[in-house]
């Protein structure tokens, strides 16, 4: 059990992402000395949807590849596919969407790739003993990784209301199963009185779901895999959940999700980039609509240290992730965090000048 209080690193922006980014990994040169010469290390991240503005640059990302190969160390980007429609369903457009935007192996030093195989079905399952989950389905990848870095755009979300690297990990290290998993607690209604079957979500729904009936959408619950596309996509709240009953399980799922895998995992480093802050997450295409000033960047051992400091300083005035009439996702996923020994809601905030 851990008892010393683990140390975030924080450096506002200042000058540009870069200079802040650069000056920090040269201040915590401690937290990758863990990374051993001649060792494979992944650096897990998103590139976004086609559309989305707020991923975390090539640019940046190289300045890591480079501080971890002056170390001897092999680094690779990676992500995973994902369960809805879009650019990233197969390792093809996916690749082809990450090299538009400028993740090439030129640009960062490093290859990127796909971690789920091709059609994002390499899911192996491992035991665990959760409240929720008793079995995860992750890739073969994931099972087998001794060395994480885990790179974060911080924004909002549809469902966990604040996206960290918790939700990060939990969702892009689970296969697609695994991602499915976590969601399928969530069930979307239709309110007939705000739908005027515009379509949609008939035509967002990654799995058809959803029809017309008696002049209004219909979603088959049963069918339904709770990933909230059709929460994201429509503009007149038409689509409601019962976060009440729901939501607490889905925080509760993906917390155990992250910690499932990063007990496998023997060194790991979080980072956080709180600049460019969206409502949505980068899943979501177009969404430039930024909630937040650019603060700065946050880096620590500690995944939910980071996630909660991070969290702390964006609050400081008001809860800019709480959203219409729903819970606060992100405060229960926070104390669940702490419950089932995930990281330390108590952390040092370390300024780097």
């Amino acid at each position: 059990m851990r008892m010393s209080i683990p140390e975030v690193y924080f450096r506002k922006i200042g000058r540009g992402a870069e200079e802040c980014f650069s000056s920090l990994l040269k201040e915590t040169k401690k937290l990758l000395s863990c990374y051993k010469s001649g060792s494979i290390v992944g650096i897990k991240m998103t590139v976004g949807d086609e559309g989305s503005t707020g991923y975390i640059k090539p640019e940046l990302v190289r300045l890591l590849v480079d501080a971890l190969k002056e170390r001897g160390v092999k680094p690779f980007v990676f992500d995973t596919n994902v369960i809805y429609r879009g650019s990233r369903q197969n390792a093809v457009d996916h690749l082809n969407l990450a090299y538009r935007k400028g993740f090439t192996p030129e640009r960062l030093g490093c290859p990127y790739i796909i971690a789920d195989s091709v059609f994002g079905n390499d899911s192996r399952r491992i035991k665990v003993n959760f409240k929720n989950l008793k079995e995860l389905r992750i890739p073969s990848y994931v099972k087998a990784a001794d060395d994480l870095i885990v790179l974060t755009h911080i924004t909002g979300h549809i469902m966990a209301g604040y996206a960290a690297s918790i939700k990060n990990v939990a969702m892009g290290m689970a296969s697609r199963a695994g991602k499915q998993a976590q969601h399928s607690s969530i069930k979307p209604v239709i309110d007939t009185d705000n739908c005027n079957l515009c379509g949609c979500c008939l035509e967002t729904c990654p799995v058809s779901a959803i029809t017309e009936m008696n002049g209004s959408a219909f979603i088959n619950t049963g069918q339904c895999i709770g990933c909230g596309e059709c929460i994201a996509c429509c503009m007149l709240e038409a689509v409601t959940i019962s976060w009440e009953s729901d939501e607490q399980m889905f925080a509760e799922r993906m917390t155990e999700y992250a910690h499932g895998i990063l007990a496998r995992i023997s060194r790991k480093t979080f980072i956080n980039f709180a600049m460019d802050i969206t409502e949505e997450c980068d899943c979501i295409a177009g969404d430039d609509r930024r909630i937040f000033p650019d603060l700065g960047i946050f880096i620590s051992d500690d995944i939910l240290a980071v996630d909660k400091a991070c969290y702390d300083m964006l609050n400081d005035k008001r809860d800019v992730f709480s959203r219409r009439d729903r819970i606060n996702t992100h405060v229960q996923q926070f104390e669940y965090a702490s419950e089932i020994g995930l990281g330390s809601l108590d952390y040092e905030l370390v300024k780097i000048p």
